[in-house]
């Protein structure tokens, strides 16, 4: 007995080293869990690396070949950049009217979205038919039928003139004249402002009513409570819209493609950079010089893009809730 009372109590076997605890080891419930999982976002990995990364990596590997779509790719170095920047003035053409286009568009339609949420955010009666008659537009951007009718409407013969001569002004065919053709894709941009208005409706909505009121009691018109209170409020809202309009700004293309018949005409008046770089790749199958073009755009507009978030600092009010 005295030497059954020494014994020491029996010590569970400690596992093999390397190899865990049975209660430290994934169970099989957590592991269907992870294997439905990845199978889950396995369509969103073959989408990111088979239509994204490598078709990307691809076309920066070609943008220092000469490459014809026919035959193998020839390495040619900076061949490609050096001509772009130096020696392709129809390649400046493009930058120039892509800039003109996004510098004039952007802030009009941004300006036309505020003034029509303006109109339309307060509830009355009807107002939700007009909300949605206004989108409509935007749910038709990019489409080649729209772009159809704008080159009807602003033709020769179109509507646009026809109404001038009511009033007795002669008209022109707008999108032929080099001095107007661009300004025509610039108002169908505008036009087509429902994305961003709606955007702004959501954020006028978010301003609290209060504000307005003490505004109004310490004697502050409607342009002031404007100047002085929505903006400040509305500013996060408006860099958002800002920023997505800046990049679609600079990525025209098919109203541009439709309403110049492919050319970029009148005199590369209407010579997008989306467009040129098209009619290099696929109309004089110079892909390793669409290439570079491409690169280059995506530089600058990251570039463009980081300015317009720093510039956000200078003037974007982020209202904490203490100032509610």
């Amino acid at each position: 007995m005295a030497d059954t009372a020494r014994r020491p109590p029996t010590a569970t076997a400690a596992p093999p080293a390397g190899r865990r605890p049975a209660w430290q080891r994934p169970g099989s419930r957590e592991r269907r869990a992870a294997v439905a999982g990845y199978t889950f976002l396995l369509p969103w990995f073959v989408g990111l690396f088979g239509i994204t990364l490598f078709p990307m990596l691809y076309s920066l590997y070609l943008s220092f070949t000469d490459f014809d779509l026919l035959q193998e790719p020839q390495w040619v170095g900076l061949e490609n950049y050096v001509r772009m920047l130096t020696d392709d003035p129809q390649y400046w053409n493009s930058v120039w009217a892509t800039f003109l286009f996004a510098v004039v568009s952007v802030p009009l339609k941004l300006a036309v979205a505020l003034g029509v949420a303006l109109l339309l955010y307060r509830d009355r009666r009807g107002v939700g038919g007009y909300r949605a008659l206004f989108y409509v537009p935007s749910l038709l951007g990019g489409s080649v039928a729209i772009a159809i009718v704008w080159q009807t409407l602003f033709g020769g013969q179109g509507a646009i003139n026809e109404v001038l001569a009511l009033v007795g002004i002669e008209g022109r065919s707008w999108i032929t004249n080099p001095s107007t053709a661009l300004g025509t894709l610039v108002l169908l941009a505008a036009w087509q402002f429902g994305a961003p208005m709606v955007i702004f409706l959501a954020g006028l909505k978010q301003i609290p009513a209060e504000l307005f009121e003490a505004g109004a009691l310490d004697g502050a018109g409607r342009f002031k409570q404007f100047w002085h209170i929505t903006l400040p409020m509305l500013s996060p809202v408006l860099f958002f819209n800002l920023v997505l309009e800046t990049i679609a700004g600079f990525q025209g293309f098919t109203a541009a493609f439709v309403i110049s018949g492919g050319t970029g005409g009148p005199a590369d008046s209407t010579l997008l950079y989306t467009l040129y770089l098209y009619l290099r790749g696929f109309g004089d199958f110079q892909m390793g010089y669409a290439s570079a073009m491409a690169w280059a755009f995506l530089l600058v507009l990251g570039l463009i893009t980081a300015v317009v978030f720093r510039s956000g600092s200078l003037w974007v009010h982020y209202a904490d809730e203490g100032e509610h």
